[in-house]
């Protein structure tokens, strides 16, 4: 009987154990990596490239002045539409009238210098002429030298001549400067447009724009009906935009609105910021363009210097065949031929023997195991990737977690994640 009841236990403990191993080893088989899985369809794709600036007018006038002198009237203020030739404010004439007035005196004494000089060469040549005359008549009464010192009296007296004219020229030429400037004392508007600032009040002192430019900056006229936005556009960007590109603007002043925009310009050369790493004495460049858009439909209410963000659309595709930007991931792949290392004696290796890392999604099988596959993709849009190869409509393929999609690997089984229920606050990245 004890044997017997030996033996019992002994059945009941191997059966335990084999039901334990079939139990783990069904576990194994059936565990399965919970992702998102979708099928690849085609919708719609805009490509856009977003950067941010500030509002300015296409036509700006900084206004400053040739002459220096007092501000004795100011005849605008900041905010006043003018129009071009407008009055905008006088500098102190004074001593500008008082150089033109000098210049003028000037002017009539030159005149009357030449009139002088050419009485004197009148009479020099006169006098010659009758001498030659009487020379002729009676060679005895006139020396050759009396001859040649009368021709030499009418040689300097018509250079005396020359001489005033140029002095003439050179007072009228004086008193055309001295004009010039009197009439620089009174400031006018360059274009139709905006006083948009103003750096002066009247009794200041106005400086020389050549000296100080923005010291002598005395007001800036705008043209508030071209308005543009110039942002900054990253080198891996800019490349994709082109002159008439369309854009959507938003202006930080008008929150809830948007306005339709334009490319008008792609600068040529680069604004390079300069910035060093902390951990290094490197330098890394970050190079940026300038874009300009020209707003198309900007409210009456906008003024310079708005902050505003352009969103350019550089290309769009219809019903193109897309996958999720979530779903692209890198893995080695393509094994690269023995032949394409260049191993050759005397020659320089350009490729070594092994993989290279491929662009690709992971396809889900009838049972439900995955496949690295690569793919080509086009254009990005804000959420997907247009496929230009690989894929096909109606594949299944892995969507999501960015972390489940991180660890896959080829063979492994997935199954399709449970939707989030209605007022769950969990959500699937």
């Amino acid at each position: 009987m004890q044997k017997r009841t030996k033996s019992i236990v002994a059945a009941v403990a191997l059966a335990a154990v084999v039901l334990v191993g079939v139990i783990a080893w069904t576990q194994g088989r059936t565990k399965a990596v919970e992702v998102k899985i979708d099928p690849v369809t085609r919708r719609d794709l805009v490509a856009s490239v977003t950067a941010s600036g500030q509002v300015a007018s296409h036509t700006k006038v900084d206004v400053a002045s040739d002459v220096s002198g007092r501000i004795t009237r100011l005849a605008v203020k900041e905010g006043d539409m003018v129009k071009k030739g407008q009055f905008l404010l006088q500098i102190d004439p004074s001593q500008y009238q008082a150089a033109v007035v000098r210049n003028v005196a000037a002017v009539a004494s030159s005149h009357a210098q030449v009139a002088q000089a050419k009485a004197t060469l009148a009479q020099a040549q006169s006098t010659y002429n009758r001498t030659v005359d009487l020379q002729k008549r009676n060679p005895t009464l006139v020396s050759a030298d009396q001859i040649d010192q009368l021709r030499t009296a009418v040689t300097v007296n018509q250079a005396m001549v020359d001489n005033a004219l140029h002095g003439v020229a050179q007072a009228e030429a004086g008193l055309q400067d001295a004009q010039s400037s009197l009439d620089k004392t009174t400031i006018v508007s360059p274009i139709d447009g905006q006083v948009t600032r103003l750096n002066v009040e009247q009794g200041e002192t106005a400086i020389q724009g050549t000296l100080n430019k923005d010291a002598a900056t005395l007001l800036t006229v705008s043209d508030m009906s071209n308005l543009e936005t110039k942002v900054k556009v990253n080198e891996t960007d800019v490349a994709h935009v082109k002159v008439g590109d369309s854009a959507v603007v938003s202006i930080d002043a008008f929150p809830d609105t948007t306005f339709r925009g334009q490319v008008t310009e792609i600068s040529n050369s680069s604004l390079t910021a300069a910035t060093t790493t902390s951990t290094s004495n490197t330098t890394d460049q970050a190079v940026d363009y300038y874009v300009t858009v020209r707003l198309l439909d900007p409210p009456p209410q906008t003024r310079p210097d708005f902050s505003a963000t352009a969103k350019i659309i550089t290309d769009t595709r219809k019903q193109a065949l897309s996958i999720p930007i979530i779903a692209l991931t890198i893995r080695q792949n393509t094994p690269m031929n023995a032949g394409d290392s260049a191993a050759t004696v005397g020659k320089t290796p350009v490729k070594e023997v092994g993989k290279k890392d491929a662009d690709g999604v992971f396809v889900v099988g009838a049972d439900n195991k995955v496949t690295f596959r690569p793919v080509k993709v086009g254009i990005a849009g804000e959420q997907y990737f247009e496929v230009l190869s690989g894929l096909k409509p109606g594949d299944r393929i892995v969507t999501g977690t960015y972390q489940a999609i991180r660890d896959l690997k080829d063979g492994t089984v997935v199954r399709a994640a449970k939707p989030a229920k209605k007022g769950d606050s969990t959500k699937s990245s």
